[in-house]
């Protein structure tokens, strides 16, 4: 293994940036809000900056490029139903999510919410949501630490499983001494890095080939299926299925746990408007630049990569730079897109774990102390289970991410859009819901797939039935509960 100098004081310099932000936002006093949710006092940048560097993970800059590279531009199908999932995710639920939290008894996880929102006294829907967050969430997270592991293993020769570890550890690390503050803060630092980094390769790496002209003239002599947005580069066809299911990632995003929260955590949902023009800049200059790594990289780098090495065409072209220092910088914010994401993830299945089974099953009586602490370890099992399937280095990144958001989004997302806009929605619905959308997702994934359609898009119809059916069918919410929804609603309804 060799690594320049430059480039090991580039890397360097980032991971002391992260370890910084992990000790300055350590607070001994800090109560369980404040480790979860940052005491809801984000502002607009690190709201938007935070949200959609822990979306856009390490299959923005790896998995999304592998993809264009092999296929071409129908890769922008994936990114235009992105672009118009994160859009409608910020003006639909955004500021609705970050009223109805604060109003329904202060609600800190969406588990919590669930249950605050129906008054269960059951728990039922929160035992239920944490068991599903947990399951997805080690699935997504093994997709970061496969993002790492490909990272350090292509850039530097190092072993894979070795590289697994390191970037896990200072994941872990800062994750376990700042707790959401640090999340947030590494997110606004690494979603600039992940920007910078998405634009300064494809760009560097036309102007070497001759230029935006001569890069498309080459890219079409090879093959001019990487121009067609219906027929990928291998010449398939793609059928409407193929479509559909590539535009289905949008609906992915009502249900992301990890994105929500950032919505619940803002400082005023006034701050809203801001932070939505700054995420949707982001998002359209960063899945666009994302797609033409991939174009440009077949054209760079020749057909040298097939299957899964695919996904490391952006580590191959840091080559570009003659200066180690900077492709060390480039590196870097490949690694940030891995690990703003899996941080998130992290803090989100523990926090999940602490307040809805420890708290309510296990210690009811356990004070703020105590709960912070647990979900410190908590952090560290779900990172030691993730490591363990994210152990196969011929894993395809984009596929595990794509089988959590799946999950996510169809048994989440309808019950969060449903719970926000439908008064008469009721516990037994939300159940319903949850249930049929996630157990869809893990059956068509094993028992469907033949049929070519991506899975959330029917977990996200039944789910969406399966509330609808429950509750019309269910007795009416009680008064208290269409109390809170109108209260809420109303606050809502106020302009800014």
């Amino acid at each position: 293994m060799h690594i320049e100098t430059g480039t090991l004081i580039a890397l360097v310099l980032y991971f002391v940036v992260l370890v910084a932000v992990g000790f300055g936002t350590f607070n001994k006093k800090e109560d369980l809000e404040g480790y979860v949710l940052g005491g809801r006092q984000l502002g607009p940048w690190v709201t938007s900056m935070s949200a959609e560097a822990s979306d856009m993970s390490g299959w923005m800059l790896m998995g999304l490029p592998g993809y264009a590279y092999l296929s071409g531009m129908s890769a922008f199908w994936i990114a235009i139903g992105l672009a118009l999932g994160t859009w409608a995710n910020w003006i639909w639920i955004a500021r609705r999510l970050r009223i109805f939290t604060q109003v329904v008894k202060n609600s800190i996880t969406l588990p919590e919410y669930f249950e605050n929102r129906f008054n269960d006294a059951s728990q039922r829907i929160r035992m239920v949501s944490a068991v599903f967050i947990f399951i997805f969430f080690l699935i997504y997270t093994s997709s970061s630490f496969v993002a790492g592991g490909k990272l350090f293993n292509t850039a530097f020769g190092m072993d894979y499983t070795l590289a697994l570890f390191i970037t896990a550890g200072i994941v872990v690390f800062y994750t376990l001494m700042g707790g959401f503050a640090a999340v947030c803060w590494t997110d606004l630092f690494q979603g600039f890095l992940m920007f910078f980094s998405v634009l300064v390769v494809p760009v560097t790496a036309a102007y070497k080939l001759g230029g935006v002209g001569e890069t498309i003239n080459r890219l079409s002599n090879i093959n001019p299926n990487y121009f067609s947005m219906f027929t990928e580069a291998t010449s398939k066809e793609l059928s409407l299925v193929a479509i559909i299911s590539l535009l289905a990632w949008g609906l992915g995003y009502f249900g992301q746990p990890h994105i929500l929260v950032r919505f619940m955590a803002i400082h005023s949902p006034k701050d809203i408007k801001q932070a939505t023009r700054i995420a949707m800049t982001w998002v359209i200059i960063s899945l666009s630049m994302a797609v033409s790594v991939g174009l440009v990289g077949r054209v760079y780098l020749g057909d040298v990569l097939q299957g899964s090495a695919a996904e490391t065409v952006f580590l191959k072209m840091s080559s570009i730079f003659y200066n180690p220092f900077f492709a060390g910088i480039v590196t870097s914010g490949i690694l940030g897109a891995i690990m703003s994401t899996s941080d998130s993830q992290l803090l989100v299945a523990a926090s999940s774990f602490t307040t809805d089974f420890y708290k309510t099953l296990i210690r009811p009586q356990a004070d703020d102390k105590e709960l912070v602490m647990v979900s410190r370890i908590m952090i560290i099992v779900v990172s030691a289970l993730s490591l363990f399937l994210a152990l196969d280095p011929d894993s395809m990144i984009l596929t595990i991410v794509a089988y959590a958001w799946a999950g996510f989004g169809a048994a989440f997302g309808p019950l969060v859009i449903f719970s926000l806009f439908w008064r008469r929605m009721t516990a037994n619905g939300a159940i319903a819901g949850i249930v049929v959308g996630g157990v869809t997702v893990l059956l068509w994934k094993n028992l469907m797939a033949f049929t070519g359609l991506y899975e959330i898009v029917p977990g996200f119809i039944l789910s969406c039935i399966a509330i609808y059916v429950v509750s019309i069918l269910d007795k009416e919410p009680a008064k208290d509960i269409t109390d809170k929804y109108d209260e809420a609603a109303a606050l809502c309804a106020q302009k800014d």
